[in-house]
């Protein structure tokens, strides 16, 4: 099913990226290299009339929103700043994409959902715990009152080459510290964004609605860090307090696309590509 990385422009004449200086839209920019990267020092998404009056001008027929707050813990101190990011600007881009008669593609979250299951599908109630969640669920409601052609990509855990991640904190802390702990109670997908950015060429072409998108395989914080860092012990959630409940369980199932790779085939290969990377 997957589809070459050049395939989507064929089909897409004009796409614009959102977001285009953060982990994700560099990879994302890699995988459509012909499109219109805009940053935030480009635009504030949380200015309507100018994200009206920025889309109207570009006229594109795919608009790629990868801009977001994705801070957990700084959405609980400043929750006026999540909502606006991750909720209403997701909607005043949605209504300039139908206003031109762009698709969306959106990018959304994992922790939409509570934790209480083992697993999560596409048509699972959202149930989020902490404002993060809360915030880009917002964004999902906003997407769909305003337009019908979007795809909202669900994903988890993300690391990739040019951002601050998980990974890479959890290195530097080995390589400081005689051991760091790392949660055991937090069960979830990592995903790579390079794989995430080649799967959008893909679904760009899909029926509108809601996708689940991560790497294969389920693990926990502690099993992921195991996987790179010799020197992580596990600890409880309640042993490593943060401001931000974190969701138990958050494994997102894709029941409509094709599988990614597992987690582990594109951990490696991350740390190959940065094995120099201080």
């Amino acid at each position: 099913m997957a589809a070459a990385e050049g395939a989507v422009a064929m089909t897409f004449s004009n796409i614009l990226i959102l977001g285009a200086g953060g982990m994700l839209g560099h990879d994302l920019a890699a995988v459509f290299p012909g499109a219109r990267l805009c940053g935030h020092k480009d635009l504030d998404i949380t200015d309507e009339a100018a994200v009206k009056a920025y889309i109207l001008d570009a006229k594109p027929d795919l608009v790629i929103n990868a801009a977001a707050y994705t801070d957990v813990d700084g959405c609980e101190d400043d929750p006026g700043r999540a909502f606006a990011v991750n909720g209403d600007a997701p909607g005043y881009i949605a209504a300039a994409c139908h206003e031109v008669g762009a698709r969306l593609i959106h990018y959304s979250t994992d922790y939409v959902f509570d934790g209480s299951k083992t697993e999560y599908v596409e048509s699972d109630e959202p149930r989020p715990i902490n404002v993060y969640g809360a915030s880009k669920l917002l964004g999902e409601q906003n997407i769909a009152r305003e337009m019908d052609n979007y795809l909202i990509i669900r994903t988890s855990w993300l690391f990739g080459r040019h951002g601050k991640n998980f990974v890479e904190t959890i290195r530097h802390l080995s390589r400081t510290n005689e051991t760091i702990r790392v949660v055991t109670d937090q069960v979830g997908k990592p995903t790579y964004t390079m794989d995430l950015a080649r799967k959008t060429a893909e679904i760009a072409e899909c029926p509108p609605g809601i996708y689940h998108v991560t790497n294969d395989g389920v693990c926990s914080w502690y099993e992921f860090a195991r996987a790179f860092a010799p020197n992580v012990v596990p600890c409880s959630s309640d042993e490593f307090p943060r401001k931000a409940k974190r969701p138990a369980y958050s494994v997102l199932v894709n029941t409509k696309t094709s599988p990614l790779r597992h987690w582990k085939e594109a951990l490696e290969e991350y740390l190959n590509t940065t094995v120099n990377v201080p």
